[in-house]
C-alpha cells in the first residue's frame, strides 16, 4: 500500500536512499518510511511558511545537492519555529546539585562478582534457584568468596577468585555501576544484579572517594546538555504537532516511532 503524505506519494527511489540509514533500527522499512514522512511534513510546512532555500543565497557557480538543500530548510525551519530557551544558569547549578556522582572525578572501588552467565540454552528460573542458593550461602560465610567463585563464575576473572580490580565510573555497565557504586566497602550485595551479561554476586572490598568538580569548570557542559535536551524536546512536540495537522495515507505513526526518529535527527 503506498505512503501518501500531503497528497504527495512516497516514491521508491526515495526509499531506497533512506533504508540504509536505519539498517540498525529494530524495524528498518517502518522506521525509513517514518522519516520519510515526517521530512516530507517538515518541508511542506517550510514551503507553506516561505522558509527561503539556502541555495537562493548561494554564491553564482555553487551547487549544493538537494538532499542538502533539503535538511538546510529543515534546520531553518526548526530554528524558527521550535527554538528551546538557553538552559540559565540557575538551571545549570539545579542539575549540578541534583546529581553530584556525575561530576565525580578520582572515586574507585575494588570489587569481586560471580558471574552466573544467561545464554539461549539456559534455564533461568533454575539458574536464577542455584545462584540464590550460592548468595545464601556466601552471606552466611562471606569468607568462601574467593573459592566459590573460582568453582562457580562464568567469568574470566573467576581464575582470580572474582577480582574485577579497581573501577571508575563509566568501567562497567550502568547497572552494575549502579549497584557496586552504592556499597560500602566490605559490603555484599545481599541479593542478585542482573545485568546484560547474566546474575551476579558482587562485593565491594574496597572504597577510594572521589571529589566533586567545582560548578565552574563543568557549568559550560551542564549548560550545552540541558540546552540539547530542552531542543529535542522542542523538535519532538513540534514535529508531533505537524505529524497530526498533515494528511498521512497508507501508515499509522505512533508518537513513540516518530520521536526516535527525530530523536536520531533522521529528519
Amino acid at each position: 500500500m503506498p505512503v501518501i503524505v500531503n497528497g504527495v506519494e512516497l516514491s521508491d527511489a526515495d526509499l531506497e536512499r533512506e533504508l540504509p540509514l536505519h539498517a540498525d533500527a529494530s524495524n528498518p522499512m517502518r522506521h525509513a518510511i517514518t522519516a520519510l514522512v515526517l521530512r516530507r511534513v517538515l518541508l511542506d510546512e517550510a514551503r507553506r511558511l516561505g522558509v527561503p532555500s539556502p541555495a537562493t543565497a548561494a554564491e553564482p557557480g555553487e551547487a549544493q545537492e538537494e538532499g542538502d538543500s533539503e535538511d538546510a530548510i529543515i534546520t531553518a525551519l526548526l530554528a524558527r519555529q521550535a527554538a528551546a530557551p538557553v538552559a540559565d544558569d540557575a538551571a545549570c547549578r539545579r542539575f549540578y546539585h541534583a546529581n553530584p556522582q556525575r561530576f565525580m572525578v578520582g572515586e574507585l572501588i575494588e570489587a569481586d562478582h560471580i558471574l552466573f552467565q544467561v545464554t539461549p540454552d539456559v534455564n533461568l528460573d533454575m539458574l536464577r534457584a542455584h545462584a540464590n542458593t550460592v548468595l545464601q550461602d556466601l552471606l552466611a560465610d562471606p569468607s568462601r568468596f574467593a573459592e566459590v567463585a573460582r568453582a562457580q563464575s562464568n567469568c574470566p576473572s573467576a581464575a582470580v577468585g572474582g577480582n574485577l580490580g579497581q573501577l571508575g565510573r563509566g568501567d562497567t555497565v550502568p547497572e552494575f555501576e549502579r549497584a557496586v557504586f552504592a556499597l560500602p566497602s566490605g559490603g555484599l550485595l545481599p541479593q542478585l544484579l542482573q545485568t546484560r551479561h547474566g546474575l551476579h554476586i558482587v562485593r565491594v572490598t574496597r572504597r577510594i572517594e572521589g571529589r566533586m568538580l567545582p560548578y565552574e569548570h563543568v557549568a559550560q557542559q551542564i549548560a550545552a546538555a540541558l540546552s540539547s535536551m530542552s531542543q529535542d524536546t522542542a523538535w519532538r512536540q513540534y514535529t508531533k504537532l505537524l505529524v497530526e495537522q498533515a494528511d498521512v495515507q497508507g501508515i499509522d505513526l505512533e508518537s513513540s516511532e516518530a520521536d526516535r526518529v527525530v530523536a536520531g535527527r533522521a529528519v
